[in-house]
């Protein structure tokens, strides 16, 4: 590989971008409804329910409210998120005595992707709070919590800004945090276990869009599983922080619990757990051949 640093991680940067694109076109609705049923559990029964109450009331749009900061969200963390996998990886590397080409185990791989993880949080946050706030704009009206809703990504960044100033973009930052280092250690680390049992014998970057999709659906998988009852609470803070301060990580969760019960923490897991196969199979296919894609070219000159 004749690419320096910089280079690679301008490709690592623009191969996650076009992964972060492909996972929002594809799971949108379903993560709609994920944040919808997370935040008002008591509004929706089950999957089916909250589906049928959005089309009725809002129609086909009401799923695909918060696009463009989802967008926005996806793009920029997995642009970071990837780009500092592969620093990381480096990290890693140094860290256990390997050369700076040496293949690292699915473990070592799982835990670069945490450490990355950190980084991409940062960019994350914000961005989510916006598309969290958009998607549940309508049930925040219906529950009586605010008087007036905003329908548009600059009347909520507005709204933001005028409320609680600069940081007020990252009411939720330790839940989101809490969810992407440990939930990123189990994402890499069942997309490169499940990349492992597909390429037997033969090297891994040779593996064809079926196994990859598999492999980064099956990642999806073990990231949601493993993290599932953080982000419930971060869609809690992040959501009803519009009608006033929210207590923090623990004391929401331990709110949860006294109040709605355990179960109320798996809110909107099945549509999540739909949405983790395509959205994060594309992700990884998007990645994976935009990536060796753009390796190639530089190969050549």
């Amino acid at each position: 590989m004749r690419t320096n640093p910089a280079i690679q991680a301008a490709i690592d940067l623009t191969a996650g971008a076009a992964g972060g694109t492909a996972c929002v076109l594809t799971g949108q609705p379903f993560d709609t409804a994920k944040v919808k049923m997370q935040t008002f559990p008591s509004m929706y029964k089950g999957l089916i329910e909250c589906i049928v109450k959005t089309y009725k009331q809002v129609g086909l749009r009401g799923f695909y409210k918060g696009t463009t900061p989802a967008l926005v969200a996806n793009i920029a963390e997995n642009s970071v998120l990837f780009m500092c996998y592969g620093f990381c990886q480096q990290i890693v590397r140094g860290v256990v005595g390997l050369d700076r080409k040496a293949k690292l185990s699915d473990l070592q791989n799982a835990a670069a992707g945490s450490f990355a993880s950190a980084f991409a949080a940062l960019v994350l946050c914000p961005t989510e709070l916006v598309k969290c706030r958009l998607q549940t704009m309508h049930e925040m009206q219906l529950s009586g919590k605010i008087t007036q809703g905003h329908n548009t990504v600059w009347s909520v960044v507005k709204s933001v800004i005028q409320k609680d100033g600069p940081l007020g973009f990252y009411h939720g930052l330790s839940s989101t945090l809490l969810r992407e280092v440990p939930g990123y250690f189990f994402f890499f680390g069942g997309y490169e276990l499940s990349r492992t049992f597909f390429a037997a014998e033969r090297p891994k970057d040779q593996l064809g869009p079926i196994p990859l999709m598999v492999s980064g659906g099956f990642g999806g998988i073990c990231l949601w599983i493993a993290v599932y009852p953080v982000d419930c609470v971060k869609s809690r803070i992040q959501v009803l922080s519009m009608s006033g301060k929210q207590a923090g990580f623990m004391g929401t969760f331990a709110n949860i619990l006294r109040n709605e019960g355990v179960f109320a923490l798996y809110s909107g897991l099945k549509p999540t757990l739909i949405r983790a196969f395509p959205a994060n199979g594309a992700l990884f296919l998007a990645y994976e051949y935009s990536r060796k894609m753009m390796m190639e070219q530089v190969d050549t000159y």
